[in-house]
């Protein structure tokens, strides 16, 4: 496929899925900008694929509308910047909430609310990534997971508004990914259970019926389905990457 003049935003582009996302999308043709919170890990992939890069938070309000007040309008927008804890609910703080809710929840209303102010036309591509805790409930995670469930509502919401002017709205939800954040959640589950990681990493790999952790690029297959022509007719959905897990 080409995305050959289309301008592709990716937050959370520096590592994981939105590297890999970046690497794809720019040999795609795309015309890309990439944002995160970290300058190195930006350059690093701005080096390797020709991306453009901005230092943002994207739970921060006016730097997120900057992104888009720069560059112009957008036609691919991925919402991928993201983090999580684990803890049980009775030993969450109220920062911890707030902290999750932000990052995933906020920043991508933020993200998409933006895209849709500075001119996204018919043709135009909304993706969150969210999660596969964002339509179940799992454990030691309900601020991650009540934040991604809200992704999910938002993400259905604004594809029933903008359905009508031609644009799309998807969110994609994978189990656990052979990423760095998913490391520092088996780093952590190691330490406060006294377990080594390689345990840690198989109880998670566990939770998918294909006993394993998934790789970005099959996100980024996902994501680059949706944004083709042949995803013009995906709207509103949740798609479930996750080897069948219920």
């Amino acid at each position: 496929m080409t995305l050959a003049g289309r301008r592709v935003v990716i937050t959370g582009g520096g590592s994981g899925v939105g590297a890999d996302m970046a690497a794809a999308f720019a040999a795609a043709g795309a015309t890309l900008t990439i944002c995160g919170r970290r300058p190195g890990p930006l350059q690093a992939v701005a080096a390797r694929t020709g991306a453009a890069w901005v230092t943002a938070d994207v739970t921060d309000e006016a730097q997120v509308e900057a992104i888009f007040a720069a560059g112009g309008p957008a036609d691919i927008v991925i919402a991928n910047a993201g983090d999580g804890a684990s803890s049980p609910v009775t030993r969450m703080t109220l920062a911890d909430w707030n902290a999750a809710l932000a990052v995933n929840l906020t920043g991508t209303f933020l993200t998409f609310r933006a895209a849709l102010r500075h001119g996204m036309g018919p043709g135009g591509r909304l993706v969150a990534v969210a999660s596969v805790a964002g339509l179940r409930g799992y454990p030691y995670i309900a601020a991650y997971a009540a934040a991604k469930h809200g992704v999910v509502g938002l993400v259905r919401s604004i594809a029933a508004e903008v359905g009508p002017k031609g644009i799309t709205a998807n969110a994609i939800c994978p189990g656990y990914l052979d990423t760095e954040m998913t490391a520092r959640t088996i780093a952590n589950i190691a330490a406060k259970t006294g377990r080594t990681e390689a345990a840690a990493r198989a109880e998670l790999e566990r939770q998918s019926p294909q006993n394993r952790l998934f790789d970005p690029a099959e996100v980024t297959a996902t994501a680059l389905w949706l944004c083709s022509d042949g995803g013009r007719g995906i709207n509103g959905q949740a798609i479930a990457l996750a080897g069948g897990e219920p």
